[in-house]
């Protein structure tokens, strides 16, 4: 609406504590330019994002690689940008412009109207001098995985310390007993020998049975845990049914960029003897498990019944 001096565009696929309000002041002061929220990841891990190189005086990006093959910075894009727009929509305009000249002599040179952020805008901002960096140390991780979704919970709880403290669950008389950080939805129904934590979401109108252990999972609208079932470092999806003294585990999977990954560099879903490797467990929407199961490490697509245990599965 208007004439913007600047617009914010925000990555899909990212979750943190984004310092907003200073990174806009941050920009304020090069207004015409364009900034962009940066964090520090290590070594080991800052070539699985953008990296960039920024003058610590000016906080100017001198040099910004997507995902570099070497060892470019330990200064990492967070996918959080603001743009000033009519010298952004100029340098489009000239990618777009480019990439026609490209189609005319190799005519098979891909989606000429496919613009990247990180190669072709970022790249080229760093390389105009009209790109200055704005560093957070605060939480922030991409969402690229399943087991992303576990770490950012874990996360999300702890800032409700200083954001909704109201909102996150108490030990008391009739209740669950509580270990670190946890969220019942007001709907849930929760029985009071129930032991809940840390790191533990509960959706609307899920119930949960007498003696159930729940640690490190996410719990989605409608799931159903019965008695002395044990939940851990798992996503249950929609309106799931864990039977009694069943068991649905998955491995710690972190993708903090300031840790190693669970697996190593470059290793595929799968690990050499065709089983998956060690990572959460998910149920999708509408799994039945029945009582005295055993799910480990496993992917279950929605609306299946189980009849057995599986440990390091797929199962369509």
């Amino acid at each position: 609406m208007g004439n913007p001096d600047a617009f914010v565009v925000l990555n899909a696929d990212i979750m943190g504590d984004y310092p907003l309000q200073e990174f806009v002041e941050f920009h304020q002061q090069h207004l015409g330019e364009h900034s962009i929220l940066a964090t520090e990841a290590n070594r080991k891990q800052a070539h699985n994002f953008g990296c960039l190189v920024e003058d610590p005086d000016t906080h100017k990006v001198l040099h910004y690689v997507e995902k570099p093959e070497t060892f470019v910075s330990e200064v990492i894009n967070c996918g959080i940008y603001i743009f000033s727009p009519a010298s952004l929509f100029k340098l489009m305009g000239e990618v777009l412009h480019k990439n026609y000249q490209k189609m005319s002599v190799e005519p098979f040179a891909g989606n000429v109207e496919s613009i990247r952020m990180g190669e072709d805008v970022l790249a080229s901002l760093a390389n105009s001098g009209t790109l200055n960096a704005f560093k957070t140390s605060n939480f922030w991780t991409s969402i690229k995985s399943a087991g992303s979704a576990i770490y950012a919970n874990r996360n999300v709880l702890s800032l409700y310390h200083k954001t909704h403290p109201d909102l996150l669950a108490q030990n008391g008389k009739d209740k669950p007993h509580i270990i670190g950080d946890v969220y019942i939805h007001p709907s849930a129904v929760v029985h009071p020998t129930a032991v809940l934590g840390p790191n533990v979401s509960v959706g609307s109108n899920v119930v949960i049975g007498a003696g159930a252990r729940v640690r490190e999972t996410i719990l989605l609208d409608g799931a159903e845990l019965k008695d002395h079932c044990c939940i851990l470092y798992s996503i249950i999806g929609w309106n799931c049914s864990i039977g009694v003294w069943s068991r649905v585990e998955g491995s710690r999977c972190d993708p903090n960029p300031n840790e190693e990954f669970a697996k190593p560099d470059g290793e595929s879903l799968f690990g050499n003897n065709g089983k998956l490797t060690p990572s959460i467990t998910i149920l999708g929407r509408n799994v039945t498990i029945p009582g005295e199961v055993i799910v480990l490490n496993s992917i279950v697509l929605p609306h299946k019944d189980l009849s057995q245990s599986y440990k390091n599965e797929i199962i369509l």
